[in-house]
């Protein structure tokens, strides 16, 4: 599937649900489904196909029929069952299969937004429920252009000097979001053992040393700039809760923040 054949179509959202469990789906026509796997790994199951392993998301056509999703017994799981169909009914979408993405943290915030605008948000009126319907589908464009775009990404090798860059650039930009080495190794196509090679020898520290020491100059920049409190400052750059702030503050410094804030406040 391409733009292209996009364009021409569009696509409304029918169903969101979140599932921890096994299920089975019995497939509409002109109903395609979006799995995304939010933690650990599922297994798709077919009559006549072997199982398909999915770990970031999969494409199911409603020409294939029904299927059983199964999560293993011993590991969590947490995954979204997205159903939409596309308009006009005459035209053909074909997307069907596995779909990648380096944007993770986006999509499942919109994930997030879906749910919440489908299961707590009330409409009254007919404006107010063509605005949601809007939204969402807005969303859900969002969210195939993400996977169409980089799964192609994705299929296009990288050497391991530009994926490590790709981090790097990765990192800064999104330095107060939770990111761990699992999550990144992976966005860069690596066993994490690898990537922490590569990491220290492209930075010359730990991957988690180079996180902590740019969000510690990032708080003293806001403690210059702005005058926010310490506690809304450690937020801001990454840190959920304040004790830990304040320990890596004083490492990277040699002063708590509380101590800093009003050395500048005497300036």
């Amino acid at each position: 599937m391409n733009f292209e054949q996009l364009i021409p179509l569009i696509p409304l959202i029918d169903q969101v649900q979140a599932y921890t469990e096994p299920c089975k789906v019995t497939v509409q026509p002109h109903r395609h489904h979006l799995i995304i796997v939010r933690q650990g790994h599922l297994t798709l199951h077919r009559s006549d196909h072997e199982p398909i392993i999915v770990s970031q998301a999969y494409a199911c056509h409603p020409d294939q029929g029904d299927y059983a999703i199964q999560v293993p017994r011993t590991k969590a799981v947490s995954y979204v069952l997205l159903t939409y169909h596309v308009l006009p009914d005459d035209q053909i979408w074909q997307l069907h299969g596995h779909l990648t993405t380096l944007s993770e943290i986006k999509i499942h915030y919109m994930l997030d937004e879906l749910i919440r605008t489908t299961e707590e948000v009330p409409t009254s009126t007919a404006e107010e429920e063509a605005k949601m319907s809007f939204r969402k589908r807005m969303m859900l464009e969002r969210i195939l252009y993400i996977y169409l775009h980089e799964s192609d990404l994705t299929h296009k090798k990288k050497t391991a000097a530009e994926a490590i860059e790709g981090t790097l650039s990765y990192i800064n930009e999104h330095y107060m979001l939770e990111l761990t080495l699992p999550m990144l190794a992976r966005r860069a196509g690596m066993s994490v053992g690898y990537f922490t090679v590569l990491f220290k020898k492209k930075t010359g520290t730990t991957l988690m040393n180079y996180l902590y020491t740019l969000r510690i100059e990032k708080a003293k920049m806001m403690f210059r700039q702005t005058d926010l409190l310490a506690k809304e400052i450690a937020g801001r750059v990454g840190f959920l809760d304040y004790f830990h702030f304040s320990k890596v503050f004083k490492k990277k410094t040699g002063t708590t923040p509380s101590a800093y804030q009003g050395a500048l406040d005497k300036i």
